[in-house]
């Protein structure tokens, strides 16, 4: 459990870079965001893979854990099957998709569809954010100006271009971002539609979560065999775990407020590299990490955590932990989705496995807790690359 600076209920909380008070999500927001955004997105797959689970289910080797705090300990040996929800297959090739549309139909239902139109929306993004916004902008006839560091992938800023935005270049850190997106309000009075840290996108990125638990239900009810519950248990169809990618937190908090008052457990993944496990770091400091200046190859998580999104994660009431894993790690649970799945991702998609695979603390927290094993609910936040961007990383 880790301290919070929040309470624990949904009622509005502080804003400690603010003088004034914030409300986080509720699951009965998440399902009224579903219904709105349902029309515009992709139902998108929830696969399940034999292999990996057997691999995710075998104890590490012992030269594996050489240099790390379990060295010359048993590895652990959980029992792990996966439920993987593939984002990747979402619009825009990336579950950013879901927030953007939720984001842009409410500001059009407050403010009005002609003055929405006449002034355009802004954000800052390193990529699916910003193509989502661009989709969304240009399916809904509303001018869009998006902000991008000049070192994102050039797939994905042809991919913004693409849908008719006007791509503004920046420095890679958030500040640098933000301070352009000044800049751009300051020429063209653009509406600013934050890539994370806001409620209407934390809701749509929640309906992932609301999908995932449908999609399960329903999955193991045709097929017993895909969970380990599936002899001499009285219990309910339930994932017991799901893990997501952790950058500005948008898509974990989310998910996290779906299930905060159901039996699943959420947990987030991070890459450590440079310091880009800013949420795991701050939850064992009890303080939000304000700044992150990372290069991981995980591209999409190199934003700190937002505000919002810390409320929840910090909560542990609602939110189970964040654990991190080197960049060595990401590579080799990507390659795995990549030759065993045949399932194309980015990096960042895969942080969530690279943690059942490989984080030794979360393997010996499923051990212990799990005798029998958990069911764990894998999010593919998107699939966003380049075949020479792959290469590259396995050259």
């Amino acid at each position: 459990m880790y301290p919070s600076d929040f309470n624990s209920s949904n009622s509005p909380v502080p804003n400690p870079t603010a003088n004034m008070t914030v409300t986080l999500p509720t699951p009965s927001a998440i399902e009224a965001a579903h219904a709105l955004i349902k029309p515009y997105i992709h139902d998108t797959p929830l696969l399940t893979n034999r292999t990996l689970n057997k691999l995710a289910s075998t104890p590490r080797t012992p030269e594996s854990l050489k240099g790390t705090p379990y060295e010359g300990q048993t590895p652990a040996s959980p029992n792990i099957h996966f439920f993987f929800k593939c984002e990747n297959y979402q619009r825009i090739g990336a579950f950013k998709a879901r927030g953007a549309f939720h984001a842009l139909l409410r500001l059009i239902e407050r403010e009005g569809e002609d003055v929405v139109r006449k002034r355009g929306v802004v954000t800052h993004s390193s990529g699916n954010h910003a193509q989502a916004l661009a989709l969304a902008a240009s399916t809904l006839n509303i001018p869009a100006y998006i902000v991008m560091p000049q070192i994102s992938t050039p797939s994905k800023i042809a991919g913004t271009q693409s849908h008719g935005a006007e791509v503004i270049f920046s420095g890679s850190t958030s500040t640098e971002r933000e301070a352009v997106v000044a800049e751009v309000q300051a020429r063209t009075g653009a509406i600013l539609v934050p890539p994370y840290d806001d409620y209407d996108i934390i809701c749509g990125q929640g309906t992932t979560g609301l999908e995932m638990d449908e999609q399960y239900r329903e999955l193991v009810a045709g097929n017993p065999e895909s969970s380990v519950h599936s002899e001499g248990t009285q219990r309910g169809a339930y994932l017991d775990a799901v893990i997501t990618p952790v950058g500005g937190g948008g898509l974990n908090g989310g998910v996290t407020t779906f299930f905060s008052d159901k039996e699943t457990r959420v947990f987030g993944a991070e890459p450590s590299f440079e310091g880009a496990d800013d949420c795991r770091r701050g939850l064992e400091a009890g303080k939000r990490v304000e700044v992150v200046k990372s290069l991981t190859i995980a591209d999409g998580l190199r934003t700190p955590v937002g505000v919002l999104n810390w409320a929840i994660i910090s909560d542990p009431n609602k939110h189970s932990g964040v654990y991190a894993v080197t960049e060595e790690q990401i590579k080799a649970a990507m390659r795995l989705v990549l030759e065993r799945m045949k399932v194309f991702v980015e990096p960042s998609a895969v942080v969530g496995l690279a943690v059942c695979l490989y984080n030794e603390e979360f393997r010996r927290s499923v051990e212990r807790e799990a005798p029998e094993g958990w069911d764990v609910g894998v999010v593919f936040s998107g699939g966003n690359t380049t075949v020479e961007a792959i290469g590259k990383l396995f050259g």
